[in-house]
């Protein structure tokens, strides 16, 4: 399998990387960060093959074109996108300014159906699969990120969109909605226990998961793995939630079943 994976450089985009090279897949692998890049690109290489790797900027209009040619030029066709990468912007709706907001969408949303749209031909000749990682952020309100929620939201629509549309293609869609996970981009937030602070932010968040513990990066990995694989032949159009049962706690969070004998 022909498999590209954006934000490869590090976290979840890394973790996929990883385990598909395990199974012997062929990987583009995309991330604004080169240094970061080439750093996956020489663990991947531990299981016997080079990928190919492509630094480019997702916010940038012909991303998905450029990445589509130089996959084909290299492996001379395209099984599967996983779209991963993705931004945060967090500021206050009220404060946030008009380009953090348009990033934000350019990158966690367009830039997966640019992606999506110049591998089509690829997807349907050889009938291969779209992946996104969306978030639970998509279906609950996260302030003070609300760009990135909302982006989060209308990216889980247009894979949806994407599974009807090409579902006679034979091209299956799917989004992977991690709860909160330990990845370059919550590093600061609650990656680093010898903070005292990240110490109590991850604590705070795991009283409220069901499994007892925040996310790794191999967790939604293995997700997305699974819906590239045959074993997913018949799913298409879903948002797999890999977050511990955290989305399921929120009655009991607010109190729900409290008073009722």
């Amino acid at each position: 399998m022909v498999m590209i994976v954006t934000g490869a450089a590090q976290g979840i985009g890394q973790a996929v990387a990883l385990l598909a090279a395990e199974s012997g897949h062929d990987l583009l692998l995309v991330d604004r960060d080169a240094a970061g890049l080439d750093a996956t690109a020489d663990r991947v290489q531990e299981f016997g093959k080079a990928p190919g790797i492509l630094p480019v900027d997702l916010s940038s209009p012909d991303s998905g074109e450029r990445i589509v040619q130089h996959a084909v030029s290299e492996f001379e066709g395209i099984d599967a996108v996983v779209s991963n990468a993705g931004i945060v912007s967090g500021a206050p709706l009220a404060e946030l300014d008009i380009a953090s907001f348009d990033k934000t969408f350019a990158v966690n949303t367009r830039a997966t159906w640019l992606l999506a749209k110049a591998a089509h031909p690829w997807l349907k000749k050889n009938k291969g699969v779209v992946l996104a990682t969306a978030s639970i952020s998509a279906q609950h309100p996260t302030p003070p990120t609300g760009a990135y929620a909302a982006s989060k939201a209308a990216l889980v629509m247009l894979v949806r969109q994407m599974a009807l549309e090409w579902g006679r293609d034979g091209i299956r869609c799917n989004c992977v909605s991690p709860g909160p996970t330990l990845s370059g981009m919550t590093s600061n937030v609650f990656g680093d226990i010898s903070d005292a602070e990240q110490a109590e932010n991850r604590k705070r968040r795991e009283e409220h998961i069901p499994l007892g513990r925040i996310g790794e990066s191999i967790d939604v990995a293995r997700a997305l793995l699974f819906l590239a694989s045959p074993a997913a032949s018949h799913i298409t159009g879903i948002d797999l939630v890999v977050d511990g049962g955290l989305t399921t706690a929120l009655m009991p969070a607010a109190g729900g079943g409290r008073g009722h004998s």
